[in-house]
Protein backbone atom coordinates (compact mmCIF):
# COMPACT_ATOMS: atom_id res chain seq x y z
CA UNK A 1 0.00 0.00 0.00
CA UNK A 2 2.64 2.88 0.80
CA UNK A 3 4.79 1.92 -2.63
CA UNK A 4 1.07 2.50 -4.18
CA UNK A 5 1.10 5.90 -2.51
CA UNK A 6 4.81 6.20 -3.29
CA UNK A 7 3.72 5.91 -6.84
CA UNK A 8 1.07 8.47 -6.70
CA UNK A 9 3.27 11.05 -5.03
CA UNK A 10 5.91 10.57 -8.03
CA UNK A 11 3.46 10.61 -10.57
CA UNK A 12 1.68 14.20 -9.10
CA UNK A 13 5.67 15.49 -9.55
CA UNK A 14 5.90 14.97 -12.54
CA UNK A 15 2.59 15.40 -13.65
CA UNK A 16 0.86 17.95 -11.04
CA UNK A 17 -3.14 18.78 -11.32
CA UNK A 18 -4.41 15.39 -12.25
CA UNK A 19 -7.52 14.05 -11.59
CA UNK A 20 -8.83 10.64 -10.41
CA UNK A 21 -9.03 9.14 -13.85
CA UNK A 22 -5.87 10.21 -15.14
CA UNK A 23 -4.11 8.86 -11.86
CA UNK A 24 -5.89 5.56 -12.06
CA UNK A 25 -4.98 4.96 -15.87
CA UNK A 26 -1.63 6.11 -15.32
CA UNK A 27 -0.49 4.07 -12.44
CA UNK A 28 -2.87 0.88 -13.48
CA UNK A 29 -5.28 0.46 -11.05
CA UNK A 30 -9.44 1.43 -10.33
CA UNK A 31 -10.13 5.19 -9.43
CA UNK A 32 -11.85 3.14 -5.91
CA UNK A 33 -8.16 2.68 -5.02
CA UNK A 34 -6.53 5.88 -6.18
CA UNK A 35 -9.53 7.92 -4.28
CA UNK A 36 -8.31 5.46 -1.44
CA UNK A 37 -4.75 6.31 -1.47
CA UNK A 38 -5.51 10.34 -2.12
CA UNK A 39 -7.38 10.44 0.96
CA UNK A 40 -4.81 9.06 2.97
CA UNK A 41 -2.20 11.18 1.16
CA UNK A 42 -4.32 14.43 2.14
CA UNK A 43 -4.91 13.54 5.66
CA UNK A 44 -0.96 13.28 5.72
CA UNK A 45 -1.04 17.07 4.65
CA UNK A 46 1.14 15.67 1.05
CA UNK A 47 -1.32 16.03 -1.65
CA UNK A 48 -4.44 18.60 -1.98
CA UNK A 49 -7.06 18.79 -4.38
CA UNK A 50 -9.23 21.47 -5.52
CA UNK A 51 -11.77 22.14 -8.61
CA UNK A 52 -11.03 23.42 -11.94
CA UNK A 53 -12.87 24.63 -14.58
CA UNK A 54 -12.02 22.71 -17.78
CA UNK A 55 -13.71 24.12 -21.07
CA UNK A 56 -17.73 24.37 -20.59
CA UNK A 57 -19.73 22.17 -18.20
CA UNK A 58 -18.84 20.68 -14.51
CA UNK A 59 -15.69 21.20 -13.21
CA UNK A 60 -13.11 18.72 -12.36
CA UNK A 61 -11.61 18.18 -9.05
CA UNK A 62 -7.42 17.93 -9.42
CA UNK A 63 -5.09 16.97 -7.57
CA UNK A 64 -1.54 18.51 -6.75
CA UNK A 65 1.60 17.98 -4.54
CA UNK A 66 1.42 20.46 -0.98
CA UNK A 67 4.65 22.08 -0.03
CA UNK A 68 5.20 19.21 2.80
CA UNK A 69 4.78 16.63 -0.22
CA UNK A 70 7.55 18.71 -2.58
CA UNK A 71 9.75 18.32 0.12
CA UNK A 72 9.41 14.56 0.16
CA UNK A 73 12.13 14.64 -3.21
CA UNK A 74 15.34 16.19 -2.31
CA UNK A 75 17.35 16.68 -4.92
CA UNK A 76 21.28 17.71 -4.72
CA UNK A 77 20.49 20.91 -7.30
CA UNK A 78 18.39 22.40 -4.66
CA UNK A 79 21.36 21.58 -1.80
CA UNK A 80 23.75 22.91 -5.03
CA UNK A 81 21.48 26.29 -5.44
CA UNK A 82 21.22 26.85 -2.09
CA UNK A 83 24.99 27.03 -1.11
CA UNK A 84 25.57 28.98 -4.47
CA UNK A 85 22.68 31.74 -3.09
CA UNK A 86 24.64 31.72 0.60
CA UNK A 87 27.64 32.70 -0.87
CA UNK A 88 26.52 35.10 -2.98
CA UNK A 89 25.02 36.54 -0.06
CA UNK A 90 27.80 36.67 1.87
CA UNK A 91 29.87 38.25 -1.01
CA UNK A 92 27.72 40.61 -2.15
CA UNK A 93 24.96 43.20 -1.46
CA UNK A 94 21.74 41.90 -0.98
CA UNK A 95 20.18 44.08 -4.22
CA UNK A 96 23.11 42.88 -6.29
CA UNK A 97 22.35 39.26 -6.12
CA UNK A 98 18.01 39.86 -6.66
CA UNK A 99 19.28 42.13 -9.74
CA UNK A 100 21.44 39.16 -10.84
CA UNK A 101 18.10 36.87 -10.41
CA UNK A 102 16.20 39.73 -12.34
CA UNK A 103 18.51 39.54 -14.68
CA UNK A 104 18.49 35.60 -15.47
CA UNK A 105 14.35 36.10 -15.81
CA UNK A 106 14.92 38.79 -18.31
CA UNK A 107 17.35 36.50 -20.33
CA UNK A 108 14.36 33.63 -19.98
CA UNK A 109 11.76 35.98 -21.39
CA UNK A 110 14.07 37.17 -24.26
CA UNK A 111 13.85 33.91 -26.03
CA UNK A 112 10.12 34.43 -26.05
CA UNK A 113 9.84 38.33 -27.41
CA UNK A 114 9.01 37.49 -30.90
CA UNK A 115 6.72 35.00 -29.70
CA UNK A 116 4.43 37.42 -27.67
CA UNK A 117 4.76 40.38 -30.14
CA UNK A 118 1.31 41.98 -31.28
CA UNK A 119 -0.25 38.96 -29.48
CA UNK A 120 -3.88 39.58 -27.57
CA UNK A 121 -3.69 39.49 -23.76
CA UNK A 122 -4.99 36.34 -23.21
CA UNK A 123 -2.77 34.65 -25.44
CA UNK A 124 0.34 35.97 -23.90
CA UNK A 125 -0.89 34.64 -20.72
CA UNK A 126 -1.54 31.39 -22.23
CA UNK A 127 2.20 31.12 -23.34
CA UNK A 128 3.14 32.43 -19.81
CA UNK A 129 1.46 29.43 -18.38
CA UNK A 130 3.31 27.42 -20.77
CA UNK A 131 6.67 29.26 -19.88
CA UNK A 132 6.29 28.91 -16.18
CA UNK A 133 5.32 25.32 -16.33
CA UNK A 134 8.20 24.39 -18.40
CA UNK A 135 10.17 26.02 -15.12
CA UNK A 136 8.39 23.51 -13.04
CA UNK A 137 5.56 25.77 -12.14
CA UNK A 138 1.84 24.63 -11.66
CA UNK A 139 -0.21 27.98 -13.19
CA UNK A 140 -3.62 29.04 -14.18
CA UNK A 141 -5.38 32.43 -15.09
CA UNK A 142 -8.40 34.04 -15.05
CA UNK A 143 -9.94 37.02 -15.70
CA UNK A 144 -12.21 39.00 -12.80
CA UNK A 145 -13.70 42.26 -14.02
CA UNK A 146 -11.16 44.37 -15.10
CA UNK A 147 -8.20 42.68 -13.99
CA UNK A 148 -6.21 39.17 -14.69
CA UNK A 149 -5.34 36.75 -12.07
CA UNK A 150 -2.52 34.54 -12.10
CA UNK A 151 -1.80 31.38 -10.31
CA UNK A 152 0.94 29.88 -8.63
CA UNK A 153 -0.41 26.59 -7.52
CA UNK A 154 2.81 25.01 -6.68
CA UNK A 155 6.55 26.54 -7.15
CA UNK A 156 9.56 24.84 -7.86
CA UNK A 157 11.33 27.36 -5.55
CA UNK A 158 9.94 26.56 -2.26
CA UNK A 159 12.81 24.77 -0.58
CA UNK A 160 14.91 27.12 -1.83
CA UNK A 161 12.90 30.23 -1.53
CA UNK A 162 12.43 29.26 2.41
CA UNK A 163 15.66 30.15 3.34
CA UNK A 164 16.50 32.77 0.40
CA UNK A 165 12.98 34.47 -0.63
CA UNK A 166 14.81 36.78 -2.90
CA UNK A 167 14.23 33.91 -5.42
CA UNK A 168 10.44 35.12 -5.93
CA UNK A 169 11.61 38.09 -7.99
CA UNK A 170 12.71 35.11 -11.05
CA UNK A 171 9.29 34.56 -11.56
CA UNK A 172 7.78 38.04 -10.45
CA UNK A 173 10.66 39.48 -13.30
CA UNK A 174 9.64 36.77 -15.78
CA UNK A 175 5.61 37.56 -15.57
CA UNK A 176 6.32 41.19 -16.21
CA UNK A 177 8.76 40.53 -18.55
CA UNK A 178 6.59 38.58 -20.82
CA UNK A 179 3.55 40.66 -20.13
CA UNK A 180 5.27 43.94 -20.57
CA UNK A 181 3.66 45.66 -17.35
CA UNK A 182 4.45 45.25 -13.99
CA UNK A 183 2.39 42.75 -12.06
CA UNK A 184 1.23 43.16 -8.16
CA UNK A 185 2.08 39.82 -5.97
CA UNK A 186 -0.84 39.57 -3.04
CA UNK A 187 -0.14 36.30 -2.11
CA UNK A 188 3.11 33.82 -1.73
CA UNK A 189 3.21 30.20 -0.43
CA UNK A 190 6.26 31.54 1.30
CA UNK A 191 3.80 33.23 3.80
CA UNK A 192 1.89 30.06 4.15
CA UNK A 193 -0.89 31.27 1.80
CA UNK A 194 -2.22 28.31 -0.70
CA UNK A 195 -0.84 29.88 -4.22
CA UNK A 196 1.33 32.85 -5.13
CA UNK A 197 -1.12 34.84 -6.83
CA UNK A 198 -0.09 38.08 -8.94
CA UNK A 199 -2.94 40.69 -9.90
CA UNK A 200 -2.69 41.92 -13.58
CA UNK A 201 -4.75 45.56 -14.44
CA UNK A 202 -6.81 44.42 -17.71
CA UNK A 203 -6.51 47.94 -18.75
CA UNK A 204 -2.68 48.27 -18.65
CA UNK A 205 -2.25 44.74 -20.85
CA UNK A 206 -5.07 46.09 -23.51
CA UNK A 207 -2.32 48.67 -24.72
CA UNK A 208 -0.16 45.14 -26.11
CA UNK A 209 -3.30 44.40 -28.38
Amino acid sequence: MAKTRDRVLHLLLQRPRQTVKELAEALGINPISVRHHLSRLEAENLVTSEEERHGVGRPRRVYYLTPQGLERFPSRYIQFAVRLLKQLKRTLPREVVQRILAQMAREMAEAYETRVENLPTEERLDLLVRLLQREGFTVEWEQQGDRYILREVTCPYVQIGQEHPEVCVIDETLIANVLDVPAERVQCILDGDRTCTYVIPKPNLRKQE
